[in-house]
This record gives C-alpha cells, sequence and structure tokens, in this order.
C-alpha cells in the first residue's frame, strides 16, 4: 500500500510540481543572436537510459540586458534540427525526423510570453504557470 501511495505521490509530483532540469546538459548549438542583439539562443542536450535510451534537447534564451536565461523549449531529440530568429522576439525551431510524419517538434516562440514542451509537463505545472501565458506541446 505504502508502494502505490509512493508512485502516486512521485507522479503528482512530477506534474503538478515540473521545472526544467537543464543543469547537466552539453552545449549542442548556437549561440543564435536575435536581429536587435536583445536575446541569445543556446541549444543543449542531454542522453538518458544508456543504450536503450535517448537524448533530450532544450533551447535556452538569454537576456541580455538582465543577463536572465530561461528554457523554453524541451523535447525529445530528433535527426534535424535548427533555430533562427523571425523577428526580435520570435524563435523559429525546426525539429523534425524526417522519415517519421508524426515526430515533428517544431514551433515558433515568442520567447517572452511562450515555451514548448513536447510532453505536456511545462503546461500543467502549478509552479511554472507564471513564467509564460501560452504552453505549447506536441499533437497526439
Amino acid at each position: 500500500m505504502i508502494g502505490i501511495a509512493l508512485v502516486f505521490l512521485q507522479a503528482g509530483y512530477t506534474k503538478y510540481f515540473f521545472t526544467f532540469d537543464t543543469d547537466d546538459g552539453e552545449f549542442y548549438r548556437g549561440p543564435v543572436s536575435s536581429p536587435t542583439g536583445e536575446y541569445t539562443a543556446n541549444a543543449y542536450y542531454r542522453t538518458y537510459g544508456g543504450a536503450a535510451g535517448g537524448v533530450d534537447l532544450w533551447v535556452e534564451v538569454k537576456d541580455n540586458k538582465t543577463n536572465e536565461a530561461k528554457t523554453i523549449y524541451y523535447s525529445d531529440a530528433k535527426s534535424r534540427f535548427s533555430m533562427e530568429w523571425a523577428d526580435d522576439d520570435t524563435l523559429s525551431i525546426d525539429h523534425e525526423e524526417p522519415a517519421y510524419p508524426n515526430s515533428d517538434r517544431s514551433v515558433a516562440l515568442d520567447v517572452e510570453k511562450e515555451v514548448y514542451h513536447d510532453q505536456g509537463l511545462a503546461c500543467d505545472s502549478w509552479v511554472m504557470k507564471g513564467e509564460y501565458e501560452t504552453c505549447h506541446q506536441a499533437e497526439g
């Protein structure tokens, strides 16, 4: 009984108190500066699960005025990845596995107001609700 309760507590904690765990990643791509130089985007990755595991990928945007950085994008890694600024505040991320059409995790994000988490954990998190106006997640 106690084991079952602990599993439910852990699942609830993960869902409602989620924050991006991006402290131990490896640098992947960047820096990509916004047109005005106000923001800089960098991508990072982390492997998990050993030989049968996978790779997580996230994008962190730094506000060059305040020197504050925040994660705005988090997904399992695909073979095609690129990011570029569509305008001063919008970062366009192309992230897909071309052989698998349902794997497209591409999105354009307003770095001041939006966040993306492919599984929707950032969308459900009570802790993160004040950090964005719109949260995106993978379809399906």
